[in-house]
């Protein structure tokens, strides 16, 4: 459902986050200096990048944070280089292996070392080439976790930090089962990862949707946001179910087909109470159904299963999305949850659902913009953003880009 790329962009402008001038409202995000310069994505941390089984002998090409990487296994462990030989530029991903333990570019055969990117053969030149040993590329941490492949962007050349420390604490410690989806999408991934958190888009834009065919949607909400550890949690205080406006009239997510709404406000998933929730994720305590941490990992908690979506920056007007559905149980249990899965929730939720979200974050053109009340969830996240990015900065000795130019 998305758009070409740049075929929503005012003339001469990148649908990036930096503002325009002359217009009504906030034109910049100046107040929020480093997740301003963070169009391509906060670095120091792992991001996602697909699927472990994706991932062969044969060399593939991926962009993370700017960076263009490739990935290729050998002996069953995931290696990640920089995608460019350093003789010509060619890219490492049109290559092959043509010895165990590397990748040889396709051009003249330059041969590198996949665990240090150390130069080992150079087989136009002979078994005596004095550049051996003396030419490297770039390498990056790699680990895989939830059936993906994961590669840590560094800041500068500190070690990366133990992945388990940046994954939902829930599923390092808990069995489960999970299905999802990665795919490329147009739009920065700030816009992605803000439409997630978003306490406003979902009574609205995703009326339509047929996951919610059958349930009620409120039409307005009181929230605050409550951190806890390194996440921020969305929590309702007040659910309207209908309103009348005040020289319009009255509107309503209610219909007759559709089940009727609680009375009571509730925090664990968004269309109304449970009476039964899982014993894994009751025992997380969660505050409310919404959280966000760095560098963009959002949590939708339902009853019965937990909702994530990974917010991985490619560049400034493009992001993969990986969406992972997961539920807390094993054995047996498994094959109910894959049949429903597979059979609707994958088309459903990962697909027609999620697809609207795709639609909005590849047309949205921000800043200027002009908030509002429940905007409390964007700069409440842009304000956790800023601090723990400074926090990341600090300690590594490193500056932005945005830093470096002032």
């Amino acid at each position: 459902m998305t758009t070409g790329e740049g075929s929503l962009a005012p003339k001469g402008r990148s649908r990036s986050g930096r503002g325009r001038t002359g217009q009504p409202g906030r034109q910049d995000w100046t107040s929020w200096p480093h997740y301003d310069g963070a169009a391509a994505g906060f670095r120091g941390y792992w991001y996602p990048v697909t699927w472990s089984s994706q991932i062969t002998g044969k060399p593939l090409p991926y962009t993370i944070c700017g960076e263009k990487i490739t990935l290729i296994r050998d002996g069953g462990k995931a290696y990640a280089l920089h995608n460019r030989c350093p003789h010509r530029g060619v890219p490492l991903s049109e290559g092959d292996q043509q010895f165990p333990g590397t990748v040889s570019c396709p051009y003249h055969g330059w041969t590198f070392d996949l665990p240090t990117g150390n130069l080992s053969a150079v087989i136009t030149d002979g078994p005596e080439c004095r550049l051996t040993g003396k030419v490297q590329v770039r390498t990056y941490a790699v680990e895989e976790r939830l059936g993906m492949v994961w590669v840590y962007i560094p800041l500068a050349d500190e070690e990366p930090h133990p992945i388990d420390e940046q994954l939902p604490e829930e599923l390092v410690s808990n069995g489960f089962v999970m299905g999802g989806r990665i795919e490329p999408r147009g739009g920065n991934w700030r816009f992605a990862c803000e439409n997630g958190f978003d306490e406003g888009h979902a009574k609205y834009l995703h009326r339509t949707a047929l996951w919610r065919l059958f349930k009620p949607m409120p039409t307005w909400n009181i929230t605050r946001i409550v951190p806890k550890g390194r996440w921020i949690f969305r929590v309702q205080d007040e659910v309207h179910w209908d309103a009348d406006f005040p020289g319009v009239g009255r509107w309503t997510n209610k219909r007759w087909w559709k089940m009727q709404p609680p009375k009571e406000t509730f925090n664990i998933g968004n269309t109304g109470a449970a009476d039964k929730v899982n014993p894994t994720i009751e025992a997380q305590e969660f505050p409310g159904f919404a959280s966000l941490s760095m560098p963009g990992v959002l949590r939708i908690v339902y009853p019965n299963f937990i909702h994530y979506e990974f917010y991985v920056p490619v560049d400034a007007d493009h992001h993969r999305y990986v969406g992972v559905m997961v539920n807390f149980t094993e054995g047996w249990q498994t094959l109910g949850f894959y049949a429903k899965y597979l059979g609707a929730i994958r088309w459903l939720f990962h697909g027609q659902f999620s697809g609207q979200d795709a639609w909005m974050v590849d047309v949205t053109d921000a800043p200027p913009e002009k908030l509002y009340r429940p905007d409390v969830s964007l700069t409440a996240w842009r304000n956790l953003s800023e601090e723990e990015y400074g926090k990341k900065l600090a300690a590594v000795g490193a500056h932005t880009r945005s830093e470096k130019e002032a």
